[in-house]
Order: structure tokens, then C-alpha cells, then sequence
């Protein structure tokens, strides 16, 4: 039922991303701001956590999952270190995430051919 639970609520996240493409003259780069801004905010309210319990990976995958991570970590950081940890305190809390995404990139690039579009 785990895996149902984050099917249905991962896939609403990209159906919500999908209607946005489609419906608006919204560029997937404003949209993925939408989607960590909304993850940052609804997770700095604890709204976000309630869902990433119920969902587990199917909320804390997608990109409003990174914005999540990133309010935790600045809450927490703030309550450690006062008002350094407001900056600090998100890349703490996402470092193993960004850098895995810089390592496959890498990897990826190397193994296949990147081309620019034209």
C-alpha cells in the first residue's frame, strides 16, 4: 500500500507540473520554482510533513520534497546557530542530494554525448 500511496501522490505533484506546462505560458524554469517555493513554504507551516509521512518517497522525491528538505534544514540550523543557520542551514540539510545530482550528471555527461540545443 506504501507504494501506491507514493504513486497516487507523486503522480498528482506531476499531473499539477503537466497542467501548469499545458495551461499557462509558465516556463519549466518558473515552475520549478513554483515547486521548491511551495515545497519551502508548506514545509516552513508543517503542512508538508504530514503528506511526506503519508507518501513517504512519493513527497520527498519530487521537487516540492527539495523545497521541504530545505525549510527542515533551515528551522533547524536557525534553532542551532541562530541567524547564520538561515544560511547554511538548507544546503546542510540537502548536501547529499545536490551532490549526487552533480556526480551522475557528471557521470551521465561522460558516457553519453551533450549537445546544446539549437
Amino acid at each position: 500500500m506504501e507504494y501506491v500511496r507514493a504513486f497516487i501522490v507523486g503522480g498528482l505533484i506531476c499531473v499539477i507540473g503537466q497542467i501548469l506546462i499545458d495551461k499557462t505560458a509558465l516556463t519549466p524554469a518558473r515552475i520549478l520554482v513554483i515547486f521548491v517555493t511551495s515545497g519551502v513554504i508548506l514545509g516552513a507551516l508543517g503542512i508538508y510533513e504530514p503528506l511526506v509521512e503519508y507518501a513517504g518517497a512519493g513527497a520527498t522525491i519530487p521537487l516540492p520534497g527539495f523545497g521541504n528538505t530545505l525549510a527542515k534544514g533551515v528551522i533547524k540550523a536557525v534553532k542551532s546557530d541562530g541567524i547564520l543557520g538561515a544560511f547554511i542551514g538548507g544546503v546542510q540539510a540537502a548536501a547529499g542530494g545536490i551532490a549526487a545530482a552533480v556526480f551522475f550528471g557528471y557521470l551521465i555527461a561522460l558516457i553519453f554525448d551533450p549537445k546544446t540545443k539549437r
